[in-house]
């Protein structure tokens, strides 16, 4: 009788999961492969023999410079990232809290924004090289970011936090006595972080990897305002459909998604080819202090000059945003400061919209995040039934495809009427934007809900379940408060990256919801440059209170959301 009450309850939570996964991930991602075997009414396979041929090299030399870009932005970030993460964690000098702390600071920059501070920075007009032009008395700027090196700088700055955190996390998880077992043994510190350390970091470094090669495959602010005129594939997506070339964008999307859930796949095999777990019950890391006064007092002087290049792009949008548009046009640099964006952010309707199309939103995204992920995830971890992988793998397909590929799968499978839409066409409304932030966020609710469940034990749930409480009632009262650190971790990432989401909403805005971001980039065509500081600093200020407000009160912490 009971086996009976819980197979109908596992049904009954199955059916709204299975039915948001097919209607709204399974099916647009169908649509787009149906409609990138259309050739001129007809169906077969010319568009991809188009793509791979001689006659199409744009679109093979752009999956190429993807696919390189992401692979040198891995490594990159991951020369960057690993090594502040063993420094910060393992010694203890002057100030290493307070660098730790800033490390993280590109978190709260969103991609567009801070492609843009990189430009006023970096670029051929930017503040850095005019500076050091008249400071030296040259002729020319000495250098400016552009081109493969730019977009590279841009996904250093941003990208290298995911590797720091990641193995910030891992390090604080090892076991001391067994690199102390390895020194007693003879071992110098080489062969000890070889053998010891470093295969217990290599799970996390190869998350870290496979999350900056997605990121990488999928980035668009980067390219579109740094590149010019080099190829990538999510711009060609992005170009294809702005040109009207439809069949021609959904095959890029196609083949875009194969390689991103191809490099899934790959590092996932990888990461499972050993066994990296610890047999022992360690105390946890431990850091040594820095004796070596040169050594200590060099590591702070790294640590404040790596702090300011940290917060100056933060600190570029900042002076931005106080010059009123139309008093920084000729001058090499602003030499009027007041709050005038600001206030007309604030006073001006028109101007306040996108702020509040983007919290709109956001919310609604969020919130639809929150409800389907605590759902999904309690499915996936403590429900048993046929074909879990399946299921899994389908939460897992919005995180492994670029957001202009689900941009584009949802404009295949909603610009016209469907069971799925009770009959409308969402594509052109209002709510094709929330249902697209709601897509790309799904696994990031539920990752992050996962890992809380899974430490749960089974028999919490079934001790209320024996004393008379109904499921949901148990569920309200017992489990909820107990996973909720992992649910507000994932929810307040979801909110964050939708509220600088720019790729999906490029293709799919409207004049009525445009977003933030999308003003940001009209601003910057119209050369309002202090306007769209005004809003880049907007969304900086509504991400960090979102960030400070989980940590205060609810203990969340941005490295817990990221892991």
């Amino acid at each position: 009788m009971i086996k009976n009450r819980d197979t109908r309850l596992t049904i009954l939570l199955l059916i709204p999961v299975l039915l948001v996964l097919v209607a709204y991930v399974l099916y647009p991602s169908l649509r787009t492969f149906f409609e990138s075997l259309r050739k001129d009414g007809s169906i077969n396979f010319e568009n991809y023999q188009d793509f791979f041929s001689q006659k199409s090299k744009t679109n093979l030399e752009a999956l190429w410079n993807s696919v390189y870009i992401s692979l040198l932005s891995v490594l990159v970030s991951a020369l960057i990232g690993i090594p502040l993460a063993i420094i910060f964690n393992r010694y203890e000098f002057p100030g290493r809290s307070f660098f730790s702390t800033a490390a993280i600071m590109p978190i709260v920059l969103p991609s567009l924004v801070g492609v843009m501070a990189f430009m006023f920075l970096y670029g051929e007009s930017g503040l850095i090289p005019n500076a050091i032009k008249d400071l030296l008395g040259l002729e020319k700027v000495p250098f400016k970011i552009g081109g493969v090196s730019g977009i590279l700088v841009v996904h250093a700055y941003t990208m290298y936090v995911y590797f720091y955190m990641t193995v910030s996390s891992a390090i604080n998880k090892i076991d001391p006595s067994l690199e102390e077992s390895a020194y007693n043994l003879g071992a110098n510190r080489f062969k000890v972080f070889w053998k010891v350390t470093f295969p217990l970091l290599t799970p996390a470094i190869v998350a870290a990897s496979l999350l900056v090669f997605m990121i990488s495959m999928a980035s668009f602010s980067a390219p579109f305002l740094l590149a010019g005129g080099y190829r990538v594939l999510s711009l060609q997506i992005y170009f294809s459909k702005i040109n009207g070339d439809m069949e021609v964008a959904a095959t890029q999307s196609v083949i875009l998604s194969i390689v991103s859930i191809a490099f899934l796949l790959f590092m996932r095999w990888y990461q499972n080819r050993k066994d990296y777990r610890m047999a022992s019950k360690g105390i946890g890391a431990h850091r040594s202090e820095v004796k070596n006064p040169v050594l200590k007092w060099f590591m702070v002087c790294v640590g404040v000059i790596g702090v300011i290049i940290l917060l100056l792009p933060h600190f570029t949008i900042l002076l931005l945003s106080l010059v009123p548009d139309g008093t920084w046009t000729w001058q090499t640099y602003p030499s009027v400061f007041n709050t005038e964006n600001y206030r007309l952010l604030f006073e001006d309707p028109d101007i306040f919209k996108p702020l509040k199309n983007s919290l709109l939103l956001s919310f609604i995204a969020t919130a639809g995040n929150l409800v389907f992920g605590v759902l999904a995830s309690y499915v996936l971890v403590k429900r048993k039934f046929i074909g879990k992988s399946f299921v899994d793998i389908l939460v897992m397909i919005p995180w492994a495809l670029p957001a202009t590929v689900i941009g584009m799968n949802l404009i295949f499978a909603f610009n016209e009427p469907s069971i799925f839409t009770f009959g409308n066409i969402l594509v052109g409304t209002f709510w094709i934007l929330p249902l697209a932030y709601f897509i790309r966020h799904i696994p990031l609710v539920v990752r992050s809900t996962n890992a809380m469940l899974e430490q749960l034990d089974d028999s919490i749930e079934e001790a209320s379940r024996s004393l008379g409480a109904k499921w949901f009632y148990t569920f309200r009262k017992v489990i909820l408060p107990l996973i909720m650190p992992g649910v507000l971790a994932g929810t307040l990432l979801a909110f964050v990256e939708s509220v600088g989401e720019f790729p999906t909403s490029v293709l799919l805005y409207t004049i009525s919801n445009r977003p933030i971001s999308i003003e940001i980039m009209n601003q910057l065509r119209m050369f309002n440059m202090g306007q769209a500081a005004a809003y880049g600093m907007i969304q900086i200020a509504i991400i960090a209170v979102v960030l400070f407000i989980a940590n205060k009160f609810f203990g969340v912490k941005a490295e817990n959301s990221l892991s």
